[in-house]
């Protein structure tokens, strides 16, 4: 299973866009979770945690990042570079999480962070990326493993 141009898209992507961001954000997160800094940066610029439960829940998911998903995302991008199908079954798992937890933060964040940042920062950069590279990898990874099985 060599890699192709598309798998070193969506690596070059995942490592630069997603999770270079998101390790210091996240770092910030469970470091200082209520420096001005970490919230400019997490909801946006003069904005403050909406009650202890966002506070609580944004902290949660920094050490989910930390613990789980950077793992599966470091981890299954070596694979799939080296061609090993445990890559794009780690990717598979990866994908899923970031599919998943920014589809709920797409949502849930929209008030404070949409605002403050606009339409296009916002379906980008803030949530849109990971939403739409946990689509591609999920995709791609089951199109290689199902290639991959059948030949």
């Amino acid at each position: 299973m060599k890699p192709t141009k598309i798998t070193w898209i969506l690596v070059v992507f995942g490592i630069l866009l997603i999770l270079v961001p998101m390790i210091y954000a996240q770092a910030l997160m469970v470091s200082q979770p209520q420096s001005q800094r970490t919230k400019d940066l997490l909801i946006g610029p003069g904005e403050e945690w909406r009650n202890v439960t966002h506070l609580r829940t944004a902290y949660g998911y920094a050490w989910a990042d930390i613990i789980v998903w950077f793992p599966l995302l470091i981890a299954g991008s070596i694979g799939v570079l080296k061609g090993k199908k445990w890559g794009y079954a780690l990717w598979l798992a990866g994908g899923s999480i970031s599919l998943y937890i920014n589809i709920v933060l797409w949502f849930s964040e929209r008030e404070y962070v949409l605002p403050s940042q606009g339409p296009l920062v916002y379906y980008t950069y803030y949530w849109g990326f990971f939403v739409y590279w946990g689509i591609a990898v999920i995709l791609y990874s089951v199109y290689r493993l199902s290639k991959e099985r059948a030949g």
